[in-house]
């Protein structure tokens, strides 16, 4: 039996979520998990795999901010972020003196590689997308890609390859030779599955994402709630929140729900609002949803970007926070054609495992 550590990082639930597919895929193989991770991405994946080892795992600052003003924060953390790469390194150093281990998964940690044991890189973000007058900056982190990549056997994007089908844009395009080399074109990675459900739901808002905009969002929201007719659910998306659940009218608050919850909430909604946050795309995508209501975080350049690209394609309609007027908002929603029909998770797991994982860790 084989021994696979899965490392996701802690911004947000979205890397974890996004492993759950592969965790269950490596379970159905027969091998043995072990997760290293923190904060929320270790409850959501305690939650989902109770009965699997968990090894606390710090990673790195989150550099978000309360306002729309990311860039600087971002760039005055990068210091601290060395830092937690380095310590990250030397973490690894122990948890793998610890136990043997036949294969590393690490999902957007830069320092969770061995160079004794076979490690994989997850990531749908090759390429980043800066304001203009960050330009070369850009560029420059398109080569740091391709530095870091070069630690790892394989990079797997969770996209479909370039072109009109690739959900990430230009987000998911290899910019250097070390990146194009190792980069394997997975196509979406979810937890959900669709099902054959009534839907019965009006509307399914997701409040999401690392905070402090998480809790923003929820402040912005809740008071605009009311304004939508019809059956309503809220999923506050904080595993750790000790409210679990309150019922007002047609409108249910739940702090946070399971995958299997979730996946049924997600099949009978008939409008999802939610950050443009690319796992929240990827579920959308898997359960072939055509109205949908995005918000992108301030200042994140990737939701932004994705949300324009969605915008630009006719796909979904996206608001600012800042501009939100939500009952309006969501009766633009119906011009929009939704995402293109893709491959989904069911199929795109079994191939990553026949075509790279098996080879490190047997048929």
């Amino acid at each position: 039996m084989a021994h696979v550590l899965v490392s996701p990082l802690n911004w947000g639930l979205g890397h974890a979520t996004r492993d759950i597919p592969v965790i269950h895929s490596l379970l159905r193989h027969n091998h043995d998990v072990t997760i290293a991770a923190c904060g929320n991405a270790r409850a959501v994946l305690e939650k989902e795999f109770p009965d699997l080892a968990v090894i606390e795992f710090p990673d790195y600052p989150v550099p978000y901010s309360s306002s729309r003003f990311f860039l600087p924060k971002f760039f005055a953390s990068f210091p601290l972020m060395l830092k937690a790469i380095s310590d990250e390194r030397k973490n690894l150093v122990k948890i793998l003196e610890k136990d043997r281990y036949d294969l590393i998964i690490s999902d957007n940690r830069l320092g969770v590689y061995s160079p004794e044991i076979p490690s994989v890189f997850i990531t749908h973000q090759l390429h980043y997308h800066l304001p203009l007058a960050f330009w070369p900056v850009e560029l420059l982190a398109v080569e740091a890609n391709g530095y870091h990549h070069e630690k790892f056997r394989h990079i797997i994007v969770p996209d479909s390859p370039p072109g009109p089908a690739a959900l990430a844009g230009k987000l998911s395009r290899p910019g250097t030779e070390a990146t194009i080399g190792r980069a394997y074109f997975a196509g979406i990675l979810t937890g959900m599955h669709r099902q054959e459900l009534p839907t019965d739901l009006d509307y399914l808002v997701l409040i999401s994402g690392p905070e402090p905009q998480r809790q923003r969002l929820e402040e912005i929201l809740m008071p605009q709630i009311n304004d939508l007719p019809g059956k309503r659910v809220v999923l506050l998306g904080s595993p750790r929140n000790t409210r679990e659940r309150e019922q007002s009218g047609d409108c249910t608050i739940i702090s946070y729900a399971s995958t299997g919850e979730k996946e049924s909430l997600m099949n009978r909604a008939r409008t999802i609002i939610c950050r443009s946050g690319y796992t929240s795309m990827m579920e959308i995508a898997e359960l072939d949803k055509k109205r949908a209501l995005l918000i992108p975080t301030p200042g994140q350049t990737e939701q932004e970007y994705l949300s324009s690209y969605y915008e630009k394609n006719g796909w979904f309609h996206s608001v600012s926070q800042y501009h939100l007027r939500l009952a309006e908002d969501i009766s633009v929603t119906r011009n929009y054609n939704g995402f293109p029909a893709i491959p989904g998770t069911r199929e795109n797991v079994e191939r990553l495992y026949d075509d790279i994982l098996a080879q490190y860790l047997g048929r």
